[in-house]
């Protein structure tokens, strides 16, 4: 029962979220900060991880595709396979749940303790809407971080499978080609798209609404992640279904 109170909180909140709009001046002020804050300043992980678990993908498939049976340009059509279905929308989305999802958590969650929402609640202006909104709307940019995960993943992969002797860079560059299907791209932003949505409500949730002092902003950081990585691999299994079944 707890847990079917708190998503028809949820529900409440995401209604919240856009009734009464704050001023566009100042609204638009508040989406580039979130713009810099939760896109710009998640690009050097999302670089740096996106570019090894492509080499990481591409030497295991390497090091399971052993038989000289197997046509070396497998290796390439694996790695882009998994790269762009799962690995850049779905494994980078749960970092960003971590790092971002934490962040908005206890920003928010240290304006509540430190009474600067109710603060804005007596000025006349929406919370929810001052707060939550600028961060759903500079997440919508949030597809293109995915298309550079996606890039530097297959570029990763490349740079490990040729320099690691695993593959030529024709066959790798082939294997890439081959069989390749323009919806399954698609699909990868429609996912990010969710997930972009669930990276910014959810940890906003958990700080809003929470109660207590400045342990509590720490407990509802770690809570917010286990949620929105939850909610995040849920809808992503249910997308999956829908889209690719």
């Amino acid at each position: 029962m707890k847990h079917l109170a708190a998503i028809g909180q949820y529900f409440l909140m995401i209604r919240e979220v856009f009734k009464k709009p704050t001023k566009w001046k100042v609204m638009r002020g508040l989406i580039l900060k979130e713009i810099d804050e939760l896109i710009y300043g998640s690009m050097g992980i999302v670089i740096f991880v996106s570019f090894f678990i492509g080499g990481v993908v591409t030497i295991q498939t390497a090091l399971n595709l052993n038989s000289p049976l197997i046509p070396k340009n497998l290796i390439g059509f694996a790695a882009r396979q998994s790269v762009i279905l799962e690995f850049a929308p779905t494994f980078t989305s749960i970092i960003m749940a971590g790092k971002v999802g934490s962040f908005i958590t206890s920003s928010i969650g240290s304006m509540r303790v430190t009474e600067q929402i109710d603060a804005l609640e007596v000025m006349g202006i929406n919370s929810l809407n001052y707060l939550v909104f600028p961060k759903i709307i500079a997440l919508l940019m949030y597809p293109f971080v995915i298309a550079i995960a996606m890039y530097l993943g297959v570029f990763g992969g490349f740079l490990a499978g040729v320099f690691g002797g695993f593959s030529t860079a024709a066959d790798f560059i082939e294997g890439v080609r081959i069989d390749f299907v323009p919806f399954h791209v698609a699909y990868a932003f429609i996912k990010t798209m969710f997930f972009a949505f669930i990276i910014a409500t959810v940890p906003s949730f958990h700080g809003y609404y929470m109660k207590g002092g400045a342990l509590e902003v720490g407990k509802a950081s770690t809570t917010s992640f286990v949620w929105t990585a939850v909610v995040i691999i849920t809808t992503n299994y249910i997308l999956t279904q829908l889209l690719l079944g």
